[in-house]
């Protein structure tokens, strides 16, 4: 022993080194060496851990204030946490002091991930608000949505938020569905695009994103929130995974949500094959399964699959919930003591929850940067980030004899009027209040712009869900004394930990009906009767059957919720100062009964060759007084200027099922008046298959500034993998045959058709 310690000694004098260094250095756990690799460092602490610190890394304790942090967590270390009523530099200052106490104030000091909602920027008090998703999947600019999400994540990172929770990944098809609003729409292709650029922004940081819901939330039955999605293994690969399994493959995001609801009556928070056999073992995921909030104890309570909360949580952890948000978890420990559960599936997802923390960095630096984030959150750059994404967002569906921009010099008075004319509508995941006073409103933005140039009146008229008329008389008066009405209808929603009241839309807040809610239409009526040129401004979370509306309206503008610059952006785009760009994600339906309206739909699925559909003056066959076709189609969006589609060529037209790239180029001429930005779309169809395919499929686009009376050459490829569908064994194959390429301006309006073989 004498030797061994004389031997340390003379080795520590020949390095420089004192004895006390060394065995500083011996005495540091494997775990706190970041030098070690990440599964070292995971074993290490996770063989030091006592039962009730494991099962702590698998649950959420909320935060609150700086000075409420002993008192919240009582020395103990926890999976995550999350604070949404506090600004961001109380946050901030918050979550340094909260690491800090987890790192030396708790036995093994392990760091807590700090969550946030991030879907619209971040859900933190003062921090930018960017538009919704649905706008930015409007917007068809996926690089622009990685800017966006870039400058969101600059904001997290000073904060010292480490997991966003966000983006949705569900799938627009069931309109009468509250969250409509939440998604990038429709199209899985569209969707997955969108939601590799917003996850690549925001992890440009120590951030992970988190995408959700897993999997098939966005098809309720009814469109009632969390109801059972009905459908069968065909459909869940080929539309509900496509988004997921694009956006893991190619993101590599360190946790996922899990969902509420059932698919084809299996519970997929209580589902081994669907959290574990699908997620990890096929889709190769590697990081922690966080539940939706509520999700694990809701198998009890409202799939009731099990019968009490303890088998809940067992069933939950067992099918690859890591973390629970509730409190179910917290009877784990009793399960593992009595022998109902097994402790391997508690070390299992610990050892998951761990290995995003190390992976994150969080053990050697977990902390933002207070001193910063009166530089970076709301800065003016992260501002006129919001604008631009919300003029890219917002869409153009109908300008009757170019009305739009508005010529000023022809109007003295503007009446300004509708319920939404002086309200910014944010949606259901911004740190606002229903009666918002952040952000720029439409009657706001319409003064900055026109400033004394005309007179503008306002009067709301109606309000956006009761059926009170009584006010619709004093707009319609206004309209009368003006040259031209500009007319804000549409929904409301605010975020479920803001006290919202009345929405129309958002999270909860699902509709029977998809008309106008309220008397909005009834305002639109008394309008039209004056003779007065109409504009319609369409602020909503999502498209709602207005066929009145189409067939009566001067111009109609469509903006899904558009951020804080909202206003500013209509007002641009109605005096022509911005050029509209934005195609629409989500088709439009006719009626409610015309749902779904979908453009991706099977061949069998609308309109048949035997019949025709009828009209009110002329009933007929399937439907018998309208036709199953959406009222605007996706992809579908005009612009102040022209373009025209001048020549398509394929690079080859005939490829092996083994794989190679499809490359179309594309000529588009701008033959208007000023600059725009088109967005050139490309469908597939494959005309003969084996098991039904869609009409068509969105495979590929690009959004292009075209300037006046230039042209430019668009070059856009497919993988031939795309082609593939999951045959009648359930294989992903590419089958061999024709395939129909079609380019166009939007899913109805196609400018070319091509074919390719493939052997």
């Amino acid at each position: 022993m004498k030797k061994t310690f004389m031997l340390i000694a003379l080795l520590a004098l020949a390095t420089g080194q004192s004895f006390g260094a060394l065995r500083t250095k011996a005495d540091t756990p494997l775990y706190k060496n970041s030098k070690a690799s990440v599964n070292d460092r995971v074993a290490d602490l996770l063989s030091r851990m006592t039962l009730q610190e494991k099962i702590q890394q698998l649950q959420n304790r909320a935060s609150g204030r700086t000075a409420d942090i002993e008192n919240i967590f009582k020395g103990n270390s926890y999976g995550c946490t999350h604070e949404m009523n506090r600004t961001a530099a109380e946050c901030a200052d918050m979550y340094q002091k909260l690491q800090t106490y987890m790192l030396t104030k708790t036995r093994l000091g392990i760091p807590i991930l700090t969550a946030a909602e991030g879907i619209e920027g971040v859900l933190q008090n003062n921090c930018t608000i960017y538009p919704h998703e649905l706008a930015q999947g409007s917007t068809f600019n996926p690089a622009l949505i990685r800017r966006m999400t870039e400058s969101a994540g600059a904001e997290a990172n000073a904060i010292g938020i480490h997991q966003i929770l966000s983006p949705v990944l569900d799938i627009a098809r069931e309109l009468r569905w509250g969250r409509i609003e939440e998604t990038f729409g429709e199209d899985p292709y569209l969707i997955a695009e969108m939601g590799v650029a917003f996850v690549n922004g925001y992890q440009k940081y120590p951030i992970t994103c988190t995408p959700k819901h897993f999997m098939a939330h966005g098809s309720p039955s009814g469109g009632l929130n969390c109801a059972n999605v009905s459908g069968g293994e065909r459909e869940l690969r080929s539309l509900y995974m496509y988004p997921f399994k694009r956006v893991i493959a190619e993101t590599n995001p360190l946790s996922v949500m899990s969902c509420y609801s059932s698919y084809d009556g299996v519970a997929l928070s209580g589902s081994h094959y669907y959290m574990t056999d699908i997620l990890r073992n096929e889709l190769g995921f590697k990081g922690y399964v966080y539940s939706d909030w509520g999700s694990v104890d809701r198998l009890q309570t409202f799939h009731h699959a099990v019968e009490t909360q303890e088998d809940a949580a067992k069933m939950a952890l067992i099918a690859g919930i890591d973390l629970d948000v509730d409190g179910a978890y917290e009877t784990l420990e009793k399960m593992v003591g009595s022998g109902k559960l097994d402790k391997k599936y508690i070390d299992q997802a610990v050892r998951r929850v761990l290995t995003v923390k190390f992976t994150l960095g969080l053990f050697d630096h977990p902390y933002g940067d207070p001193a910063k984030v009166s530089k970076v959150v709301h800065s003016a750059a992260n501002i006129a980030m919001s604008k631009e994404v919300a003029d890219e967002s917002a869409i153009l569906v109908k300008n009757s004899n170019n009305i739009l921009p508005l010529n000023l010099s022809k109007y003295k008075s503007i009446a300004v009027v509708g319920p939404n004319s002086n309200q910014t509508i944010f949606g259901d995941y911004s740190w606002t209040t229903r009666d918002t006073k952040e952000g720029v409103t439409l009657l706001q933005g319409l003064k900055n712009v026109i400033g004394n140039k005309v007179i503008i009146r306002n009067v709301e008229g109606c309000d956006w869900w009761s059926q009170n008329k009584s006010n619709i008389q004093e707009a319609v008066k206004a309209v009368e004394a003006s040259d031209i009405a500009i007319v804000a209808i549409g929904t409301r929603s605010t975020y479920l930990g803001r006290s919202p009241k009345y929405s129309t839309a958002g999270e909860g807040f699902d509709l029977s009906s998809l008309e106008l809610p309220g008397v909005q239409e009834d305002l639109l009526k008394a309008i039209k009767a004056t003779g007065k040129p109409m504009i319609v401004v369409f602020i909503s979370g999502k498209p709602l059957a207005m066929p009145w509306v189409k067939d009566n309206a001067d111009a109609v503008l469509v903006q899904w919720y558009g951020g804080e610059q909202q206003g500013r952006t209509l007002a641009d785009i109605l005096t022509g100062a911005v050029n509209p760009s934005g195609r629409l994600n989500v088709s439009f339906p006719r009626s409610t009964g015309n749902t779904p309206c979908f453009y991706n739909h099977y061949v069998t699925d609308r309109e048949e060759p035997f019949d025709g559909p009828g009209t009110p003056e002329s009933p007929n066959m399937h439907y018998i007084f309208d036709k199953p076709e959406p009222l605007w189609n996706f992809g579908y969006g005009l612009s102040y200027t022209s373009f025209k589609y001048v020549s398509c060529s394929l690079a080859d037209s005939v490829f092996s099922v083994a794989g190679g790239t499809i490359k179309v180029e594309v000529e588009v001429e701008n033959t208007g008046t000023r600059d725009g930005k088109e967005v050139v779309q490309l469908y597939v169809h494959d005309k003969f298959s084996s098991v039904a395919t869609p009409v068509k499929q969105l495979k590929a686009f690009k959004k292009q500034l075209i300037k006046v009376g230039k042209r430019e050459k668009i070059i856009l490829t497919v993988p031939v993998s795309e082609l593939g569908l999951y045959n009648e064994r359930m294989q992903y194959v590419v089958e061999p045959g024709e395939f129909e390429i079609q380019i166009g301006s939007s899913s109805n309006n196609i400018y070319f058709n091509k074919t390719i073989t493939v052997k």
